[in-house]
């Protein structure tokens, strides 16, 4: 701009200078001036000329090439090597090429591209390529929206859309996701339980009757498996492999629970798999940690990570109680260290205690001070369920209640080496005060409950044995080998006891060899069962409002009974409970449900006698428990919307089972 200015300057200049010159030589010599003047004139006209005849061929320069270029672009969109389609603002067909016209059978022009082609139109993508699929192939559609606004058309814009046919791409993606590698990690739950119920005859038929099933199963699948130890293998497949199994809802579980080479003990599998795209040393302990959570939830099933979740399959059989009592003695003794190290424990069941919870938790304090530390209960509010038990520790050990924090004292009292344990219990948000967890790094789990999605990040110590009947069993089995004498009061042998009662339904379910030893310890440590049992009595009202819910069940498919308690109740929980037990007393009755509200939600109580898995109808709603006795909370406080969620849950449930 500056070179044009001084350019123009210049010209200008020089023709002034020149006027000035002409003037000065006419006054001077007139004939001179005169000859002067003219050859001026004629140098200015030649000068126009050349100017108008220099912008004339540029005019005619940029027309030529403005010419060339449209049919530069009109051949190019006309012959464009793949479909190509131009709608206006509101998708009708305007115009499109041949290729395009190929894909369909029929006239187009005018057609709304929404009734053509509609998984073409994506409202959330401009220009950049997507997706879609269409007869048999695949294409990635590149959009592009014309304004038009700022011309003479009537039409605001335009929109172009270019499809290139990626199906070869799309091949290779397909073919290189499923032919990536998964590892596959197969426990035997109940390899020396099977064996020992085998007349030794025929444990050696057994055992190579199991790798036989196992080699054949993943031969089938082209599949690498490798015996790592005498109840342990490895597996590598393919990813499509994979996808056939889980189509098949890991069908080995079942063939390996059939087996009779003269087995009393079924066998039965728990399988852990990696997720998707992993490195192999990152897959085999995704692997690892996957099968940890099947057999934390009781074993006999797949668990199979996908991306930060988990998937299921399997886990309808009740766990197998292990007689070998090693396991106990060995988290015994690691607990012992663990509160030898530290100077405060803090014990925390679930939020809502009930007596398997608090009971537990009161076992855990007595192990604690037993060891010469300081413990502490958290713990908010009595709820009906453990009122009695909360009453007569009152009255008898007054002093205990002194240990008893609620969130806010125990958030201001723990420190960063402080030790907690949780018990009946292995998910944060449902402990009694969540916040807690953040707190320190030293956590203990013990918990009879199969294991769910949600844990507790890198424990120190977990105990969690679904095959027990209850965390309390846990713990006096455990007390027994962390100090020489359990120095059990007799409140708290019966807290101990009360919560295997109640877990046990009075040792009618989930009951084992070892619960038995467990309320044997119990009773020579001064349990009495006649206030163990008082700890339950109920109220007149409690009474008649679990008759009213049992009065409203409904019956579906002749084995599932449905009930609700549709009011707010303080003691609704505790209903729901008991209500859901005595209705599996009902003739042909495999599974219960109560409904009933609870903090603008709706809790859902289920039971069942082994046969039903609660617990997994109840997961699929956000839920979690035993086999035979499950719990969930929906948010919603509509009961009849809940209902719904449930019975969908159940179908879902009741397909899955039919098509095993």
């Amino acid at each position: 701009m500056k070179d044009k200015f001084f350019n123009l300057f210049d010209a200008r200049f020089i023709l002034a200078f020149s006027f000035i010159v002409l003037i000065v030589i006419t006054v001077l010599k007139p004939f001179v001036g005169g000859i002067a003047g003219l050859i001026y004139i004629y140098l200015i006209f030649i000068s126009y000329k050349n100017i108008k005849d220099k912008n004339y061929a540029s005019q005619r320069y940029i027309e030529q090439i403005s010419q060339d270029f449209d049919s530069v672009t009109k051949q190019a969109v006309f012959n464009m090597p793949f479909p190509m389609v131009i709608c206006d603002g509101d998708g009708t067909v305007l115009w499109y090429n041949t290729l395009f016209v190929n894909l369909f059978s029929s006239e187009l022009m005018g057609e709304n591209i929404k009734n053509i082609l509609p998984q073409i139109i994506r409202e959330d993508i401009n220009e950049t390529g997507y997706y879609i699929s269409f007869d048999s192939k695949d294409y990635i559609v590149y959009k592009n929206n014309v304004d038009l606004s700022t011309g003479s058309s009537e039409r605001k814009s335009i929109q172009m859309y270019f499809m290139v046919d990626s199906s070869d791409y799309k091949k290779l993606q397909r073919v290189y996701i499923d032919s990536k590698a998964m590892i596959l990690k197969i426990e035997v739950d109940n390899y020396d339980e099977a064996l020992d119920s085998t007349p030794d005859s025929s444990r050696p038929i057994l055992i190579a009757e199991i790798d036989s099933i196992l080699n054949s199963y993943f031969d089938e699948y082209q599949g690498l498996l490798i015996k790592s130890d005498s109840d342990t293998y490895i597996a590598v497949l393919s990813f499509q492999a994979l996808k056939q199994i889980k189509e098949r809802r890991f069908d080995l579980l079942d063939d390996l629970r059939e087996l009779d080479k003269g087995n009393a003990i079924p066998i039965t599998l728990s399988i852990g798999v990696s997720s998707f795209g992993k490195s192999f040393s990152e897959s085999y302990q995704e692997a690892d940690t996957a099968l940890d959570i099947a057999l934390g939830r009781g074993g006999d099933q797949a668990v199979v990570r996908v991306d930060d979740n988990y998937e299921f399959f399997g886990g309808r059989s009740k766990a197998v109680e292990k007689r070998n009592k090693v396991k106990a003695r060995v988290i015994g003794v690691a607990l012992r260290q663990l509160i030898d190290a530290t100077d405060e424990v803090f014990i925390m069941g679930h939020a809502n205690p009930d007596m398997d919870a608090m009971g537990a938790a009161i076992g855990v304090h007595r192990a604690v001070l037993n060891r010469g530390k300081k413990g502490y209960i958290v713990f908010n509010e009595i709820n009906p369920s453990i009122e009695n038990l909360m009453i007569r520790l009152k009255e008898e050990e007054p002093e205990l209640l002194k240990d008893f924090l609620n969130s806010e004292a125990a958030l201001g009292k723990i420190k960063s080496n402080s030790l907690i344990i949780m018990v009946d219990n292995h998910r944060p948000s449902m402990t009694e005060c969540p916040e807690l967890i953040a707190k320190t790094n030293q956590i203990v789990i013990l918990d009879h409950h199969r294991r769910s999605k949600e844990f507790v990040d890198n424990p120190v110590l977990t105990y969690i044995e679904p095959y027990a009947s209850s965390t309390c069993e846990l713990v006096t089995e455990m007390l027994t080998y962390m100090s020489d004498n359990s120095n059990l009061t007799h409140f708290e042998a019966d807290a101990l006891m009360s919560g295997i009662i109640v877990d046990t339904k009075n040792f009618t379910f989930q009951t084992g060899v070892r619960t038995f030893e467990a309320a044997s310890m119990l009773r020579r440590q001064g349990s009495d069962m006649v206030k163990v049992q008082a700890l339950f009595k109920n109220d007149l009202d409690t009474l008649q409002s679990k008759a009213e819910v049992v009065h409203a069940t409904k019956i579906i498919d002749g084995k599932i009974a449905i009930s609700k308690l549709d009011r707010y109740q303080e003691n609704s929980i505790l209903i729901a409970a008991q209500a859901a037990d005595e209705l599996l007393q009902i003739n042909n009755i495999e599974a219960s449900f109560v409904l009933t509200h609870k903090d603008n939600k709706i809790h859902i109580s289920g039971r069942s006698r082994g046969s039903f898995s609660v617990q997994l109808v109840l997961e699929k709603i956000g839920g979690g428990g035993h086999l035979n006795m499950a719990g969930a909370q929906v948010e919603t406080d509509s009961i009849e919307e809940a209902e719904k969620i449930l019975r969908n849950a159940l179908d879902e449930y009741m397909k899955e089972v039919e098509n095993k």
